[in-house]
């Protein structure tokens, strides 16, 4: 099914943010590591845009909203986030709670080049809360278990934006390296699959895969002891 609404992935390094016209403005899912907000600004500006009327960011983790403190800075638009990730965003922190340990010296070695600047939430946001005030028809679906406030969002036509619960690569595959709540995790991905979604976009890799895609990956991921 085709989405009403222009999606322009874009890819920041190993992260994939995505631009969504609407009829009201653009509205950004993600934002990259630190210092990406020059390739946000020109893909803007290479759709004729500068209406970024909010950023919406998945999960509280720095190579998702490391480009936001900026993004706010430049364009005056929103960020939003569920308030279970709200503080960890404002202290400019990356919860890796439950990671193996190789991951979270990797994440501290890469923070440490890379800097994040804290931001603070506009918008808090729970399950079920509606974007259509920004000209967005979708609702955040709260997945937790990557982080406490994982979330993704879902548009009316089927189409969702899923951040770091999928990896879009050549193999795609659920979320492996960053467990908080392993239980959360199993749930969320349940609740997926009963959206029925039309397709969805990863926070890594660039393959948009099926609805049907998702849901064998899922099946394979519960039936696991």
């Amino acid at each position: 099914m085709q989405s009403p609404l222009n999606i322009h992935p874009l890819t920041l390094g190993f992260v994939q943010a995505y631009l969504i016209e609407t009829p009201g403005g653009l509205v950004l899912v993600d934002c990259g590591m630190p210092r990406r907000e020059g390739a946000i600004l020109r893909a803007m500006q290479q759709l004729g845009r500068d209406d970024l009327k909010l950023i919406f960011i998945t999960h509280a983790h720095a190579d998702h909203y490391g480009s936001a403190a900026a993004l706010k800075r430049l364009t005056g638009a929103p960020v939003a986030i569920h308030r279970a990730d709200a503080q960890a965003m404002a202290n400019g922190e990356t919860p890796t709670r439950g990671s193996k340990r190789l991951m979270r010296a990797l994440t501290s070695l890469a923070l440490r080049l890379n800097p994040v600047s804290p931001v603070r939430a506009d918008l808090l946001l729970d399950d079920g809360d509606s974007l259509a005030e920004y000209g967005l028809p979708g609702v955040i679906v709260h997945t937790p278990g990557h982080t406490a406030g994982s979330c993704c969002l879902l548009l009316e036509d089927g189409t969702g934006f899923l951040g770091d619960l999928l990896s879009a690569g050549r193999k795609p595959h659920l979320q492996r390296s960053f467990v908080e709540d392993a239980e959360q995790l199993r749930q969320s991905y349940a609740r997926l699959r009963e959206l029925r979604l039309s397709r969805v976009y990863a926070g890594h890799g660039q393959r948009i895969l099926s609805g049907e895609e998702l849901g064998r990956l899922i099946a394979v991921e519960l039936s696991q002891v």
